[in-house]
């Protein structure tokens, strides 16, 4: 029974703050408590985890992934019901998708924190919290002219995968996606925009899916740029993704 977990050690993770940004820091501590018998703990980890979408072929399904692992423990004995207190800080990746824009969920994307007690000889004991990762300023600069340029948000998800020309650290990539306002609906479906952020700067991927014509195929593009945190609240940035979307249209015609 006690290879099976039963009367075993539980695990509570307590998060000092569950908000953060990309880059940022969770603090707080894992509460041990020692079950109905003495236990040999191997070590204690706690994971970053994410909903990701992966292409296998011509198949897709959804997976849960491990982007981020911090041992905060190594071994120690726990005794029958004792009390141990492990605190801890992690350090969240700056290519952490975003879970919440202006204090709403973006409904399709989760992020949680896992913790780990390994236990020798019996059934390791887990604790999973859920996490709010918020924009960080740049990126909701972005977000926002796209709202004020009348893009509705739809969803976001995360794709297993890299993107081409940008370097990335984590092995997946975020896409939150927009409806088109009235004056884009005639030559794009969707949008899609992608973050992947160090710490001075991010680059910005948008993937249009474009309208086919009556002879032409609908097919996508993508515009990238750069935006430097330290400069990006001096530019007019509807105007400046109105220029990139227009680009993009005149390409083929669109506009």
């Amino acid at each position: 029974m006690q290879a099976m977990g039963v009367g075993g050690p539980q695990v509570d993770t307590i998060l000092q703050n569950p908000s953060t940004t990309p880059g940022g820091t969770l603090t707080g501590e894992v509460v041990i408590i020692g079950g109905e018998h003495d236990s040999e703990v191997l070590g204690v980890n706690l994971a970053l985890k994410t909903r990701v979408e992966v292409e296998s072929g011509d198949n897709e399904y959804s997976s849960n992934l491990e982007y981020a692992k911090l041992p905060i423990s190594g071994a120690f004995k726990l005794d029958d019901g004792a009390r141990y207190s492990i605190p801890f800080q992690m350090q969240i990746p700056w290519e952490a998708p975003l879970t919440h824009f202006y204090g709403r969920p973006l409904h399709g994307t989760t992020v949680g924190v896992s913790t780990e007690l390994e236990v020798a000889r019996a059934v390791d004991a887990t604790d999973l919290d859920p996490i709010s990762v918020q924009p960080l300023p740049a990126q909701e600069r972005i977000l926002t002219a796209f709202a004020n340029l009348g893009f509705q948000f739809r969803g976001a998800d995360c794709e297993k995968g890299r993107i081409w020309g940008v370097h990335q650290e984590l092995p997946f990539y975020q896409e939150i996606e927009y409806y088109p306002s009235a004056q884009y609906a005639r030559g794009i479906k969707q949008l899609e925009v992608t973050f992947v952020s160090y710490p001075q700067s991010m680059e910005v991927v948008l993937e249009l899916d474009k309208r086919g014509g009556v002879f032409t195929e609908g097919h996508d593009s993508f515009s990238r740029f750069t935006v430097d945190y330290a400069t990006f609240d001096r530019t007019n940035w509807e105007q400046q993704l109105d220029g990139f979307l227009q680009q993009a249209g005149r390409r083929r015609g669109l506009f």
